[in-house]
């Protein structure tokens, strides 16, 4: 069976595919009351890319929360090789729970990708701007994730993604699944409804983000620093409308 038959694309596209996660893996554990399974071996990165080593957050068989290392792009177990890791970054919520890649993960393993925030791309002024949506007080976010294994070990995730809200339709139609911590445990859990938790955003967690135009060397994977997210000179928020986003990036 191929890695992506046209009901998985269908399922995947549409959707973020750069963010930034520069906490390290014992910053994480305390924020999330997990354990660090990675040795602290995690770098930061303000430019994560499809296939790059991630942060997740997951229920280990020990029922505690652990942080893990994996990489972004889910393959699932019966998938012939990694090849196509890139284009699983993304599930839509809307599928998820009864695509062929991603129901497994979606009844039993889910997890949260801790991030500083997301990029996105716009069509303005003759270019594509960058936005980068970030907590206004550099608090950690936590998308709602699926992770699964590979082969003779590997961790791989994807990010849940649904309908924009409020502000953010103006810069994709697309955004992640954000998750407050009074859902963490819900969603975490093999035994709770992941519907019932999957509830949209609210008004005041959309509110919370800043969408702020950073520079265009974001643009290549190869740039990384905190630069990266810096607020530079770009077109004010009233230029941007849902029609000037680009949806096809990534």
């Amino acid at each position: 069976m191929g890695l992506l038959t046209s009901e998985i694309r269908d399922t995947v596209l549409g959707m973020c595919g750069r963010y930034a996660s520069t906490r390290s893996a014992t910053d994480l554990a305390f924020l999330f009351g997990a354990e660090d399974e990675t040795g602290d071996g995690l770098a930061a990165d303000y430019n994560i890319a499809p296939t790059d080593p991630v942060a997740m957050i997951r229920i280990a068989s020990s029922a505690a929360r652990v942080v893990s290392p994996a990489r972004w792009g889910l393959v699932p177990p019966w998938a012939k090789d990694t090849g196509g890791a890139a284009r699983m970054i993304n599930a839509r919520v809307e599928t998820a729970a009864t695509s062929p890649a991603f129901r497994r993960s979606f009844e039993r393993r889910r997890c949260l990708v801790p991030a500083d925030g997301w990029y996105e791309w716009v069509r303005a002024d003759g270019r594509k701007q960058p936005y980068f949506m970030t907590r206004r007080d550099g608090g950690v976010l936590a998308f709602a994730g699926l992770w699964s294994v590979w082969g003779d070990g590997l961790l791989t995730c994807s990010i849940l993604t649904t309908a924009a809200v409020g502000d953010l339709v103006a810069v994709h139609d697309r955004m992640p699944v954000l998750m407050p911590p009074d859902r963490w445990d819900g969603w975490l859990s093999a035994g709770a409804d992941p519907a019932a938790v999957l509830a949209p955003a609210t008004q005041a967690m959309i509110a919370d983000l800043e969408i702020r135009p950073v520079g265009l060397a974001v643009g290549d994977v190869r740039n990384d620093g905190p630069g990266l997210i810096e607020r530079s000179p770009g077109p004010s928020m009233a230029l941007l409308d849902a029609e000037s986003a680009d949806l096809t990036l990534f």
